[in-house]
């Protein structure tokens, strides 16, 4: 059994344990800041054997150092990031798979946000880590890739079983919300999350991890390709990575 644990961190970031049960390994993705990780750690009793950071960006490694000094955990990330990321342990490409306690974890390329970020698959935790790619509601600002990379990074991310969990690197989903009311105002299934998302930070709740199929059914950015969003653009007869590149522009000045 995997468990799963969202650990928020700075102003608005997450970081994620997931603790195998019967191995006691536990694996953190990504390390914005070493306190509350280790807090936690100690609270649940569990020893840190692995870190997977997604892309190299300050606030998803700057807790890297003292929770390896404090741990001793072993560092993944992309060979295409060695160069800029904390000396690693083991690099991992596109397609290539490991273990993680007897369950298999995938990397996937999804570029776009920076290059050589990339996410970690965990079908049998049914959950995708996802750093600054896809997001709640949105997709990271396109800081070094082109809108080609970046469609077609959530394209690969948006075929996965629609149940998976999407856990990615910040609490942006009310923000992101209220751009995506701007591409589909009439979206009944948006409309509903949201209230779901003013209830949830109401109660002071993280709204990350989200749903795959949530994201297919409100997120402006998976859904560039659909009819009614072109329309709704006045880009019929757009290309799908043209009206992606639109709704990235729109939310970019925001």
């Amino acid at each position: 059994m995997l468990t799963l644990v969202t650990i928020p961190c700075l102003s608005d970031n997450y970081a994620f344990l997931l603790h195998d049960e019967a191995s006691g390994e536990t694996a953190l993705i990504d390390a914005p800041e070493a306190a509350p990780i280790i807090a936690e750690l100690r609270a649940r009793e569990w020893s840190l054997s692995q870190i997977w950071l997604t892309h190299h960006h300050w606030d998803h490694v700057e807790g890297v150092g003292d929770l390896v000094k404090a741990t001793g955990a072993k560092l993944v990330g992309a060979a295409a990031d060695v160069h800029r990321l904390p000396k690693l342990d083991r690099t991992y490409a596109d397609g290539d798979s490991f273990q993680f306690a007897g369950h298999d974890v995938h990397v996937m390329d999804v570029s776009g946000h920076t290059i050589g970020h990339i996410a970690f698959h965990v079908p049998d935790a049914g959950t995708v880590f996802t750093g600054d790619s896809l997001m709640a509601l949105g997709c990271g600002r396109l800081f070094e890739g082109a809108p080609d990379q970046m469609w077609n990074s959530l394209t690969r991310l948006s075929a996965l079983p629609s149940d998976t969990l999407i856990c990615s690197g910040h609490e942006y989903t009310a923000s992101n919300a209220a751009f995506a009311t701007t591409i589909e105002s009439n979206n009944k299934a948006l409309k509903k999350r949201i209230d779901d998302i003013t209830d949830l930070r109401a109660a002071g709740q993280p709204t990350v991890p989200s749903r795959l199929s949530d994201e297919l059914e409100t997120n402006p950015f998976l859904r560039a390709h659909l009819p009614e969003v072109k329309a709704a653009l006045h880009m019929n007869a757009a290309r799908d990575v043209e009206v992606f590149a639109e709704i990235r522009r729109r939310k970019d000045s925001f």
